[in-house]
């Protein structure tokens, strides 16, 4: 399969975007008190909204970085593809 510059900086940009929102909502569920049983931060035992929201992020991230990754490798195939 061959992806064009366009799907490639698109590709880039969806894991860039991953990295910089996902993080960010990683520290508000952590500190959302709904995230504990005792309804303080980092006290006491997890609950499982917190699971849920980890479970999710997790996903979220791994599936940027593989399209991010996809999107470097297709844009270095491209600029190969040109030079040849």
């Amino acid at each position: 399969m061959v992806l064009s510059r366009g799907w490639s900086l698109f590709l880039v940009g969806v894991g860039v975007w991953t990295w910089v929102i996902w993080p960010r909502f990683a520290v508000a569920i952590w500190q959302d008190p709904r995230s504990w049983q005792s309804g303080t931060v980092a006290d006491g035992a997890a609950t499982s909204f917190l699971w849920v929201h980890a479970l999710l992020i997790a996903a979220s991230l791994a599936i940027g970085t593989t399209a991010g990754a996809l999107g470097v490798r297709a844009w270095l195939a491209a600029r190969r593809r040109k030079t040849s």
